[in-house]
């Protein structure tokens, strides 16, 4: 093994596949994470809405690479980076050097400069944001349970969701079928059946990346499952009383952010451009403006395709950019010529609706319904790591089918009334 340091920042997919791709290229791995798992991001909203449990969509890191002595895996918050130094600073005091710096350090959800907002709208971007929901969902339903003032109950049984992109519509769509069909039987005093949910965008249409002709069956799906759709009126302000939608107030006391992501502090800690989200504006090969050295990927970076629009922020495209980078690192390492400029595969666009039905957007073939719902599980089976994972949640998907029944309903965390309200 040389002494070349690779320090790859963030164990999302594009940092794994990084280190899947530098596998046997005779380099010293160091791998930090705040957490200490990989998370299957596109899955989250299922267990926020009480579909899959936590354990089915995440793995430890340190298990991973339990095989790979190249690899030493940190649980670690970074700081700060000196690309002069060639350094990287945790918040626990630790100095790490590197001889190359890879940071896949993610996004987090916008508040437009609401942040005052977060509090009673949470975002879904990690585990515990999506038992977080979870936890607020099932207590709207047993607080309704319990309350005897009409307006409030309807406040409780009235679930807003801020953002009509995948996140928000899947969101959207399994919290009616949760209220319309698996909860009716279980509660006594009130009719479930009676939620409202309501998805805003402000925006002309839900699902505004995909095709037209999708995005209105998307909003037909919806409408029909009993989401109430409002478009093209922006959120003005958010309480723990309910939703200002354009010149609507909606009472509501369960509020689900969707509406945008801000890109980590990649930028500035390097002191290079940025677009407006954020965003390290990379090189063609994906390296830092000045920093040869030092690659930026994933949800951090903003790249462009050959059509002058963005690459989106999605699994694929992050997993595409870490094997790229690997590629560039071990061409370097080996005196080869560098690969290339990077260039984005789009492999299509996929969002369900619910447990029914679901849309894909391939460019020249569209499918919806129920064929393309077919096909988005077995995709995201395929993806999941782990036969076990794969098996788990193949069978919860059959289950629900079969029975009707969401089987992780549990409310964790701050379990009490007391303590939620």
């Amino acid at each position: 093994m040389s002494d070349h340091h690779v320090v790859v920042v963030g164990g999302g997919f594009g940092g794994l596949q990084l280190v899947n791709g530098l596998k046997g290229a005779g380099v010293r791995i160091t791998l930090v994470d705040r957490r200490n798992h990989h998370l299957f991001q596109p899955l989250l909203y299922q267990v926020a809405t009480t579909i899959l449990s936590t354990s089915e969509i995440a793995w430890p890191i340190r298990r991973l690479y339990a095989d790979r002595p190249d690899v030493t895996v940190l649980l670690g918050e970074v700081t700060g980076v000196d690309s002069g130094a060639k350094t990287v600073s945790l918040r626990n005091g630790m100095t790490l050097g590197y001889d190359t710096l890879v940071l896949a350090t993610g996004a987090t959800h916008a508040y437009f400069g609401r942040d005052e907002w977060e509090p009673v709208a949470p975002g879904l971007k990690t585990l515990e944001d999506a038992t977080t929901i979870r936890r607020r969902v099932l207590l709207a339903f047993e607080k309704a349970e319990l309350e005897a003032d009409p307006a409030v109950r309807d406040a409780l049984l009235t679930f807003t969701i801020v953002g009509a992109g995948p996140t928000g519509v899947e969101l959207a769509g399994i919290i009616a079928e949760l209220a319309h069909f698996t909860l009716p039987k279980e509660f006594r005093n009130i009719d479930t059946r009676k939620t409202r949910v309501v998805l805003a965008e402000a925006g002309p249409r839900v699902l505004p990346t995909f095709a037209e002709e999708l995005s209105a069956y998307a909003q037909q799906a919806l409408e029909k499952l009993g989401v109430g759709v409002l478009l093209g009126k922006p959120v003005t302000e958010c309480s723990a009383n309910g939703v200002q939608i354009g010149e609507t107030f909606v009472p509501s006391r369960t509020i689900v952010w969707a509406a945008g992501v801000t890109a980590s502090p990649a930028a500035r800690w390097l002191d290079v451009p940025a677009d407006r989200a954020g965003r390290v504006t990379v090189e063609q090969d994906l390296s830092a403006p000045g920093l040869p050295d030092v690659f930026v990927i994933g949800d951090t970076a903003s790249v462009m395709r050959e059509d002058g629009k963005p690459v989106p922020g999605i699994a694929p495209a992050a997993k595409q950019q870490g094997g790229y980078v690997a590629k560039v690192i071990r061409a370097r390492l080996s005196g080869k010529p560098a690969p290339a400029p990077f260039k984005y595969r789009h492999q299509g666009s996929l969002a369900t609706i619910g447990q029914s039905a679901a849309i894909i957007d391939f460019g020249r073939i569209k499918l919806k319904g129920w064929i393309a719902w077919w096909i988005w599980g077995i995709a995201h089976i395929y993806f999941l790591i782990g036969t076990r994972s794969r098996f788990s949640v193949a069978w919860s998907w059959l289950w629900i089918y079969l029975s009707g029944q969401h089987s992780a309903r549990l409310i964790t965390q701050r379990e009490t009334m007391r303590e939620e309200g």
